[in-house]
């Protein structure tokens, strides 16, 4: 029974990504840009933290869910909005993902459960948010660190040791341990940059 309800909770998550118009081309194939985060969210769970449990693989793959529904530019583009505009998709997200384990059938203690690692909330005490920390840092390092680069072609190179130092200042020793070791690809372009930021 708990495993059907946990088929069904990912069918329920990846159904509603599957509605993202925003697409992106992964291995030739092109994906809604939300499922393919999802799935490589799932990826990177497997590959760092493959005991975890079926909490936070769904905690995992629902951390983006529907995330175009929040876009950043309706909000004020400086700080404060930057700050609103996450405060209110990390609720948006959470109550999103608590709806679809509803209907698959979970009790309120695991919503409940799932709800604050989505939101990220007590990242310093929580175990559960510290893993989706861990296992988002690395994905963006691995998938999206080279095209955000690519993006901001203004910024110095003080920016980005700022911005990769606080990335890794989020993530755990663990973490750390295991991007260091190759067991992520790291954009090779960016890896004396990165080096630089972390050590």
């Amino acid at each position: 029974m708990t495993q059907n309800k946990f088929e069904l909770a990912i069918e329920l998550i990846d159904a509603a990504n599957k509605e993202d118009a925003n697409l992106e081309t992964s291995d030739g194939e092109q994906w809604p840009k939300e499922l393919l985060y999802s799935t490589r969210m799932s990826d990177m769970q497997q590959r760092y933290a493959p005991d975890a449990d079926d909490a936070m693989k769904l905690a995992l793959r629902a951390q983006h869910i529907q995330r175009w529904k929040y876009p950043r530019n309706e909000y004020p583009m400086d700080r404060k909005g930057y700050h609103l505009w996450r405060t209110n998709l990390y609720s948006f997200h959470a109550d999103t993902v608590a709806a679809l384990l509803v209907k698959a059938g979970y009790d309120d203690e695991f919503i409940n459960r799932v709800k604050i690692a989505v939101s990220k909330k007590s990242l310093k005490s929580n175990p559960d948010t510290k893993l989706l920390e861990d296992v988002s840092a690395l994905v963006f390092i691995e998938h999206y660190m080279l095209a955000f680069v690519e993006k901001h072609p203004e910024y110095e190179e003080e920016k980005w040791i700022l911005i990769i130092k606080r990335t890794w200042s989020k993530m755990t020793e663990k973490a750390h341990a295991f991007a260091l070791a190759g067991s992520i690809k790291l954009p090779e372009s960016l890896i004396p940059l990165i080096q630089k930021a972390v050590s």
